[in-house]
Formats: structure tokens, sequence, C-alpha cells
């Protein structure tokens, strides 16, 4: 890394956010941190870490000019699953005028893999709407869009399963999903945010391995030190929850996400790509002793 950046990061007291704001500070950039909370926890130990913890809210579009302005780089990201798929398009639109408005330089969109291909996701199609948006501003901007989580592993609905032996999701044994972890799309955005002009009207689409079903319940097994079996849900069960997510899985098992990992490896070296057995072998499972 050549040049320090001043980057205002939305979303930093969540899981996506809070792994670009760590990667930034540890390439020793300097964070903004756009949060509606500044005197949570999540953002006192944000601050605690060297990020400048500012007041602002993706429905407040004056609070995110304020915030943005003397900022080089700005990463926006919305949530749908806690503001609503609506109001997520919503948000990343006045988000980003609000940028354009503030003169940001570069604007980095954390978007989903795949969601430029019609899939018919709602949250998918949702955050590229956003990315349409974002394109026919007339500012130099890039598209970081993840596959899923690795840390879904760890979910509130997914630990429960793993305490009693099982890894549970809607996919047949054998179907590959590609995945990444948080902080590997941290430091992918730095990278982004580094890179600058030559990455300015590219999307990516980012994944750090592909595996099974089958493939993860053996690395977990050799992780936890225990016997973890996979437990194929049907897909009626999760339509009953949520008919968009059901759709995203009946996907996953159909078409499924095209991130070029062996690419991503050669191009963007600096990221350090995590496997899932890198992943499992780093997290903490004595989360599975606790109550």
């Amino acid at each position: 890394m050549s040049i320090s950046r001043t980057v205002l990061v939305t979303g930093a007291t969540g899981q996506q956010g809070g792994g670009v704001a760590r990667a930034l500070v540890s390439r020793g950039h300097h964070v903004k941190a756009l949060t509606r909370r500044p005197d949570s926890d999540a953002a006192r130990r944000l601050a605690a870490t060297g990020v400048e913890v500012v007041a602002g809210d993706l429905d407040d579009k004056v609070s995110i000019v304020q915030a943005a302005k003397g900022v080089e780089t700005m990463f926006l990201m919305g949530n749908s699953y806690e503001a609503g798929i609506e109001a997520e398009t919503r948000q990343g639109i006045a988000a980003a005028d609000a940028a354009k408005e503030a003169g940001i330089g570069h604007l980095i969109y954390s978007s989903v893999s795949d969601a430029d291909r019609k899939t018919g996701i709602r949250h998918f199609d949702s955050k590229y709407l956003v990315e349409q948006h974002i394109a026919g501003l007339g500012i130099p901007y890039t598209i970081s869009a993840p596959v899923a989580f690795m840390e879904n592993t760890v979910a509130p609905w997914t630990i429960a399963g793993l305490k009693q032996g099982f890894y549970a999701a809607a996919l047949p044994p054998a179907r590959v999903l590609q995945q990444i972890t948080t902080d590997d799309i941290g430091h992918f955005v730095s990278a982004l945010a580094e890179r600058r002009e030559q990455v300015f009207g590219k999307r990516f689409n980012i994944a750090g391995d592909e595996l099974s079903g089958e493939a993860q319940a053996k690395i977990l097994s050799d992780a936890i030190g225990r016997p973890i079996r996979f437990q194929e849900l049907p897909i009626s069960v999760l339509r009953q929850q949520n008919e968009d997510l059901a759709l995203m899985y009946e996907w996953f098992d159909r078409t499924g996400y095209s991130a070029d990992i062996a690419a991503l490896r050669r191009d963007f070296p600096e990221v350090g790509w995590h496997s899932y057995a890198d992943w499992a072998k780093a997290f903490d499972w004595s989360v599975l002793d606790k109550a």
C-alpha cells in the first residue's frame, strides 16, 4: 500500500462492515464509521481500534453528506434482513446520491454475487437496483459482490444444530456452494480502495472457496473435534419461514454463484484468501460448550 486513504464505512458495527473497517485499519487507512448509535458497545469497540465513529443514518441523507465531507472513499452496504427489501433499495439510492453530493472520489458498493443475472431473488434484485442507480450517477464506483458468508455456519439458526452434532442446509449433500469470510471481504474492499482508478466501473463477484455440505461437515468434524453430519433440510421447511430464502436456495441448487476463485487469488493476492478449512480451523469452537 502506497497511500493512506480516508474511508467512510457504513454498517461498520455489523458483520461485513466490521470486517471492512478492521481490514482498512490494519492496512493503515483512516476509517470513519457511520452508525445510528455511536454510544453502543459495538461502536465503542470500533473506536478502541482507532476508528472515528460518527453519527448518521441511511434514512437521513443530510447526515450521510455531513459524514462524507473530506472523505476520499465510501463503502456502502445495506441490510435487507434488518431494513426490509424495499427500504434497502431506497436507502442505498439515497446514500449513493449523498456520496455524489459530498464529492466522494470513489464509491464502493457491496451487492451480492450474480445479482446482475436476473435471479428472481428479491434481496438480490434489490441490490442490483442500487447498482444500476450508482452506475448512472457519473461518479467513480466499484461493485464488490460477495457470495454466502462462511460465518453463516455459526449463525443463530445453524449453531443449535452443531451443538447436537449436525450441520443443516436446504441443499443436497453433494451440491457445491461458494463461500467467503467477512475478513476476506474486508481485505478485498481495502484492495479496491487502494487500487482506486484501476477498478473504477468494475464489478467483482468474490468468493474464497466452494464446497459441498458433506465436505463442510467433514471439515467441521476435524475442527470441532467431534463428529458432525450433514443434514439436508426440505425446501418446504424454509419456504414456511421465508419465501425469498427458499427461492435463493432453489437457485443455489439450480444455478449457483459464479465467482472465478482462481482469478481472484491470482489478481488480488494481497487479500490472503481463506479456504473454508482455514476459517473453521481459526474459529473458537468453545462457543458450542456455552449455554
